[in-house]
């Protein structure tokens, strides 16, 4: 591809490089130049325009972008017409976006004539939303180039998986200072959350702030639920409290205590069969983001959450800063549990 100055005599069929008004001639920025536009050129007195001219095995912009997105999507995605060097991807179903990093930036590391840029990894999405794009630089780009960018692309990096558990139970335990409001608060908020996921609660049993009766409880759930969330009364504070306790005694396992994510530091992730089970942190009462969405979004839609993904999520995992952080921290009560991480 070669830029730059042409005669105006001779820029009928290349690509004005600018936008471009003159006398009764208009040409927008890619268009390409016909030979009454170039006319219109010369009678308004111009003598040389910024162009681009193709070179033989050059592929133009909009089939470049196509030809990179085609190779990124994978599942769940859906890849609008290429435009000005520009093809969108975006998601055909809601889910979680999952992302292959690594081959993402092998296709930005090839040349700076071709780019590809995503949402964050493991982002909520909804159908049609944009989650990613393929951009072209210029306005072409070499047979080459176009060829290395697709070996780096050589699996989808792109994709959306889609909700798959949609029965969610849930258990929260009592204490004397914890208001029948506060708990009723807690379920509309959590069914808001699951909302757009599909998923809906199946069940909501309140018990003592025991393990024997969180114990109970979850081995009602059996069969009859996909994933259980448990609220507990006070938060979880070691894995030898009560709602980890309780996890134990019905058989089940707890799998990863805590998370480098401010707010949602106290969640604990466990599992009881097939089902996985999370102790809600005391902020998931709150509509407010934080570490309890991130968990919950993924094992609604089938990604495995192990203590390498948790441990993970530190880098951006202070999602606010407080200047007063530590007054509330220290001070929880089961009337204002939002506090409790």
């Amino acid at each position: 591809m070669r830029f730059g100055p042409v005669p105006v005599a001779e820029s009928a069929g290349l690509i004005s490089a600018h936008s471009v008004r003159a006398g009764g001639a208009v040409l927008r920025k890619g268009s390409r130049i016909g030979p009454e536009e170039a006319r219109r050129l010369a009678e308004a007195g111009l003598t040389e325009i910024v162009a681009v001219t193709l070179e033989p095995g050059d592929v133009s912009e909009d089939e470049a972008a196509r030809a990179v997105a085609e190779a990124a999507a994978g599942e769940g995605i859906e890849i609008a017409p290429a435009f000005t060097g520009r093809a969108n991807l975006h998601a055909a179903t809601a889910g979680v976006l999952v992302l292959d990093t690594r081959t993402i930036e092998a296709v930005n590391r090839v040349d700076e004539a071709v780019t590809l840029a995503t949402l964050a990894p493991f982002k909520p999405v909804v159908p049609g939303e944009m989650v990613g794009t393929v951009k072209i630089i210029p306005y072409a780009v070499s047979g080459p180039t176009l060829r290395t960018a697709l070996a780096a692309a050589a699996r989808p990096s792109v994709a959306v998986a889609p909700y798959r558990l949609r029965r969610v139970a849930v258990i929260s335990t009592l204490l004397p200072g914890l208001k029948a409001s506060v708990v009723d608060k807690t379920l509309r908020v959590l069914a808001e959350r699951l909302a757009p996921t599909g998923a809906e609660i199946v069940s909501d049993d309140r018990v003592a702030h025991t393990a024997e009766a969180v114990a109970e409880a979850l081995r009602r759930t059996a069969g009859t639920s996909d994933l259980v969330v448990v609220f507990g009364a006070s938060a979880i504070a070691d894995r030898r409290d009560v709602i980890p306790a309780g996890i134990a005694a019905a058989g089940g396992g707890v799998d990863h205590l805590g998370m480098p994510v401010d707010p949602g530091n106290l969640l604990l992730l466990g599992h009881l069969g097939d089902a996985p089970v999370i102790g809600a942190p005391g902020c998931a009462r709150s509509p407010k983001e934080n570490g309890f969405d991130w968990v919950l979004h993924r094992l609604l839609a089938g990604l495995a959450v192990g203590r390498a993904d948790i441990v993970a999520l530190g880098v951006g995992g202070l999602l606010m800063e407080i200047v007063s952080r530590p007054q509330p921290r220290a001070g929880g009560t089961p009337d204002d549990p939002e506090h409790e991480g």
